[in-house]
């Protein structure tokens, strides 16, 4: 194979700068890493930045795809990128000179499935002048439709991103139905054309449950995932405010398990004040294995977010028979497969009378659910790539 024979060119813009900041794995990076598993041994990278775009030859790709998912959770150097860093200062001494020239697209299929870059003026006459076809990811459109969840600007940045997607995009792949509606009702408001567009679930992680899996042993309840305004945690303390006042000591605990995100100051102000004591624990980010060991004894995971592009935590506890309380979101009734219990996000009623009853042994509710969950079909990565793979067959 020559420097440029790969048959497929793969994105790693969003791998590289997430891997150089140290941050912690994202539902996207996830995904990014399995398409870089799949595709990665038959194609050449593509490097989007500030300073210029470039298609890698056949062997800088090779050497910088096995840097990239070296450790497939992405979880061993976290907290210090100084590793990664390293390593990728001295492939890009070995390799600087591919930069200054890009490899020719010769009509191939670019796939970006990471978000990254698109936003970026000229990206489309670079598409057209480097002679590539796009075929992109969305995950969703949350900083338009839920601008008030996002940081200043985002919904701006966003709109470009979707505005360049339906303009170069030769196909847009979807996490889900519902992603791909409100691309559609977002395109016609605007007066766009969607291109080819398909709707695949993304596979699922399995959750690292111990050998002995305790299923609600304990009488613990988990939010999980990054404390922001848009995954509604007030709603749990709201919650779990009225039953401290009504249990006493005799309430379920509440562990919040996830790092501080955007706009949270409110609620790290509200656990600040106190008046929880043992009932409500803040345990802040934490890696695969202990999160497992959390989930394995809870009562179920609560997800009351109030917008959401797909939601894998939902799925990986459902695959792990975990019970799961959630948001009636239009995403979650679609993946959860009529599984969960779905609450309205700001329904404090609704919400602590179905946690009393799924904290009560036996509990009715959590009882159904856990029959519910034997007909649950897990989405996996074999399934997603049959399907991109056809889609791609057909470009």
């Amino acid at each position: 194979m020559g420097d440029n024979g790969a048959e497929l060119l793969l994105d790693v813009s969003r791998m590289i700068w997430r891997r150089w900041a140290g941050m912690r794995p994202t539902g996207i990076d996830r995904t990014c890493l399995a398409w870089h598993h799949h595709y990665g041994p038959r194609a050449q990278a593509v490097l989007l930045h500030r300073r210029g775009r470039h298609i890698l030859p056949v062997g800088a790709s090779r050497s910088l795809f096995a840097l990239l998912c070296a450790d497939d959770d992405l979880q061993a150097k976290r907290g210090s990128p100084l590793a990664f860093r390293l390593a990728f200062a001295a492939w890009l001494a070995r390799h600087a000179r591919h930069l200054a020239q890009s490899q020719p697209g010769r009509g191939r299929l670019w796939l970006n499935v990471g978000h990254t870059g698109l936003n970026r003026p000229g990206l489309s006459d670079w598409v057209h002048a480097a002679d590539i076809k796009p075929v992109l990811m969305l995950h969703d459109i949350i900083p338009i439709t839920h601008p008030q969840f996002c940081r200043k600007g985002e919904a701006e940045r966003h709109a470009a991103r979707i505005k360049t997607m339906l303009a170069i995009a030769r196909a847009i792949i979807t996490n889900s139905q519902h992603t791909l509606d409100t691309l559609y009702d977002y395109a016609a408001t605007e007066g766009l054309p969607v291109p080819k567009a398909l709707p695949i679930w993304l596979g699922t992680p399995r959750l690292a449950l111990p050998q002995a899996h305790w299923s609600g042993s304990s009488d613990e309840f988990v939010i999980l995932g990054t404390i922001e305004g848009r995954k509604n945690h007030m709603l749990v303390l709201d919650v779990w405010e009225r039953l401290i006042r009504q249990r006493q000591a005799a309430a379920p605990r509440l562990v919040i398990i996830g790092r501080e995100g955007w706009a949270c100051d409110h609620v790290l102000a509200r656990l600040d004040r106190g008046g929880f004591g043992d009932r409500v624990e803040r345990t802040g980010a934490l890696n695969d294995h202990s999160i497992a060991l959390r989930l394995a004894g809870a009562r179920a995971l609560l997800f009351p977010s109030f917008a959401e592009g797909y939601g894998l935590p939902l799925v990986e506890a459902l695959d792990a028979g975990i019970p799961v309380i959630a948001s009636d979101l239009q995403v979650f009734k679609e993946i959860g497969q009529g599984v969960p219990d779905l609450l309205a996000p700001d329904d404090v009623d609704g919400w602590a009378q179905t946690i009393l009853n799924y904290a009560e042994n036996p509990s009715t509710l959590r009882t159904a659910q856990l029959l519910r969950i034997e007909r649950f079909r897990t989405p996996g990565w074999a399934e997603h790539f049959k399907k991109v793979d056809n889609l791609l067959a057909t470009l």
